[in-house]
């Protein structure tokens, strides 16, 4: 059998009401403060996974070391409570309905991370489809590094055109357990589990197996010499990354033996099929805030009118309190537009003050250039050469898709122990 990197757990789930317990991922909504006071005041008095998390929105707005510090206490204090059911050995075969009536099919389990890496060049089992930003890694590690448990909002693919994997769990879930149905918070749709247990997994690992066959692999990307590429890290790749930065820091001070079996050697994440017909590549567009926005539109300009490339012509929306407008790169010198814009971008902030913030959705980037940012709306990338790109051109430019919108990321929910 291929080694396959993926594997059943314990996984503890909330004895509460779920409705106000799961909560959006918390690098969602970034520059819409409003709704995660929203989440605070439908949660208020109740457990809930909100207390567990450190929303990217107040990142820079409240005192970092006290807000992970009520974390990790909200985290023992629910452990001491009995708050969690404990399912042994298992894996979660889950549904997620989405904002626009699709069910997304997914398999929640143990991603092994000594079979990741997310460095640029990487040839692991598992890899980051997007380049990592080093810079917001050690916040995230401070987060996880003393935490008891952990919550996923990871969403892994795999390229699985058979459908042979997660969709034969999804015929036979009948027979399985029912773990939670209920509607999610703020317009995140509708979310049901099933319990997998080890008899439904072999199946699992051995579609896994046949998937991480390096001779199966070479024939279907047609690169005999590649490593196999088996995950490919959709959302969420900065905590999976820290998860690993984690675990690293921990390892060496282990016995080979105490290696193998140490829970924070694996990340809890949610598996989903890249031709899965819900799975649609969104793009992930940009808001520039600089106080300066007529100087930076006119740097843009310059900069699509001197490239001198020889990939096909990119356009982008160029929007401003004064309206919107076209701007072409004729001969870009980047595959993709994300990354022509990307490169401007870089460039421009290390010259003059500002930041800028990506965004799920259009009309959030309109709502934010009349509060006075530039925005920049990019086209989506398809999925269906995502595996190839990767494994023949290794990482994407950062931000460069979203596997849906803000509001069908993953929500919080299922926990498990990690110390």
């Amino acid at each position: 059998m291929s080694k396959i990197g993926f594997y059943p757990g314990e996984i503890l789930l909330p004895n509460c009401p779920l409705e106000t317990w799961s909560v959006v991922a918390c690098d969602q909504y970034t520059s819409q403060p409003e709704y995660w006071r929203k989440v605070e005041e439908l949660v208020d008095g109740k457990p809930s996974a909100a207390e567990l998390i450190f929303p990217e929105a107040f990142l820079e707005k409240v005192d970092f070391n006290e807000k992970i510090a009520q974390i990790n206490e909200s985290m023992r204090d629910y452990l001491q409570r009995g708050l969690f059911a404990s399912y042994p050995d298992s894996m979660i075969y889950v549904e997620r309905t989405l904002h626009n009536g699709m069910v997304r099919r997914g398999l929640l389990g143990l991603l092994d991370l000594e079979e990741y890496d997310y460095r640029q060049g990487s040839a692991s089992l598992v890899r980051a489809t997007e380049g990592t930003v080093l810079a917001r890694i050690p916040a995230r590690v401070r987060i996880r590094e003393n935490a008891p448990l952990e919550m996923p909002h990871i969403l892994v693919l795999i390229d699985d055109a058979e459908q042979t994997v997660i969709e034969p769990v999804a015929a036979q879930k009948a027979s399985c357990q029912k773990l939670y149905d209920f509607d999610l918070m703020m317009d995140g749709g509708h979310v049901s589990g099933w319990r997998v247990d080890r008899g439904l997994y072999a199946v699992v690992a051995d579609a896994l197996s046949a998937l991480a066959d390096p001779a199966a692999f070479a024939a279907r990307y047609q690169t005999p010499d590649a490593p196999v590429l088996l995950y490919a890290v959709g959302d969420g790749n900065h905590s999976l990354a820290s998860a690993k930065e984690c675990w690293e820091n921990i390892k060496e001070f282990l016995s080979p033996a105490e290696r193998e079996t140490h829970p924070a050697r694996y990340a809890l994440v949610e598996l989903n099929n890249l031709h899965d017909p819900s799975l649609r590549f969104e793009a992930i567009h940009r808001a520039a805030f600089v106080p300066d926005g007529d100087g930076l539109v006119a740097e843009f300009e310059q900069y699509a009118a001197s490239r001198q490339g020889n990939e096909p012509p990119q356009t982008v929306y160029l929007l401003t309190r004064e309206g919107e407008r076209a701007v072409t790169i004729a001969h870009p010198e980047r595959t993709l537009a994300v990354g022509s814009v990307q490169e401007f971008l870089d460039d421009y902030l290390d010259k003059w003050p500002g930041r800028v913030d990506y965004i799920h959705g259009e009309e959030v980037v309109r709502e934010l250039v009349q509060k006075g940012a530039v925005g920049f709306l990019l086209p989506a990338m398809g999925k269906q050469d995502l595996f190839k790109t990767v494994i023949c051109e290794g990482a994407l430019p950062r931000k460069t898709f979203s596997m849906g919108e803000a509001c069908d990321k993953r929500y919080y929910l299922e926990c498990r122990k990690i110390r």
